[in-house]
């Protein structure tokens, strides 16, 4: 990767959190004292949004609360593993401090809200590698649309062809290269049945951070 500037993506590329949101549900309902049926409602959320598998769990586990409240039960629980245990992934910060080095001017871009990325990437002692975060919440949509890497990159002083996406999901990437961006598929677990896809879209493809070269 050679570009003089890079937005990176948090969840699943910079961080190893992917595992703890595929095991949320689990850990809430254990937590709400349900022992058993998990598993067949724990496959019927894999497709649901967090307020449709909140009032899930409320119909089948008869929990108390709304599903409104029960998603920000189960959103806390995120919140506190991203201030206390979600690891970065290997390799990453030397693959960051290589970058840093060599000048090149880099940000966040991350569906996380902008608080939780900024605690949970300064505990891990990277955050001062970055020019600064922005939230796909900060721009009012998601990565389908291009708004936050354009935005990003206007705050990087940059443009489009001279800018690195760093990014795990197939369709953020996709996103990304259809708006002019050099794009970088970094593998994560969670995605490794779309690997094939990813690497026949990306311009780059990173499948362990120690072992990328950044020269």
């Amino acid at each position: 990767m050679n570009k003089l500037f890079a937005i990176f993506d948090m969840d699943g590329t910079l961080v190893d959190s992917m595992v703890y949101w595929q095991r949320l549900g689990r850990e809430y309902l254990t937590a709400q004292g349900v022992t058993e049926g998990m598993d067949e409602v724990l496959e019927r959320i894999k497709a649901m949004t967090m307020a449709e598998s909140s009032a899930l769990f409320i119909e089948t586990f008869g929990l108390p609360g709304t599903p409104e409240s029960v998603a920000a039960e189960m959103n806390a629980v995120m919140d506190e593993h991203y201030r206390s245990d979600i690891p970065l992934k290997p390799g990453a910060a030397d693959y960051l401090a290589a970058l840093k080095k060599r000048g090149t001017k880099m940000c966040v871009a991350t569906a996380t809200p902008e608080p939780l990325a900024r605690a949970c990437l300064e505990r891990l002692g990277v955050l001062e590698d970055f020019a600064f975060l922005l939230s796909c919440d900060a721009v009012g949509a998601g990565k389908d649309k291009p708004d936050v890497f354009l935005e990003a990159a206007r705050r990087l002083g940059a443009a489009p062809a001279e800018t690195a996406v760093f990014e795990d999901a197939v369709f953020a990437l996709q996103t990304a290269k259809d708006a002019g961006f050099y794009t970088v598929g970094v593998w994560d677990a969670s995605g490794d049945s779309r690997w094939e896809e990813m690497t026949a879209l990306a311009d780059e493809t990173l499948r362990d951070w120690g072992a990328a070269e950044t020269l």
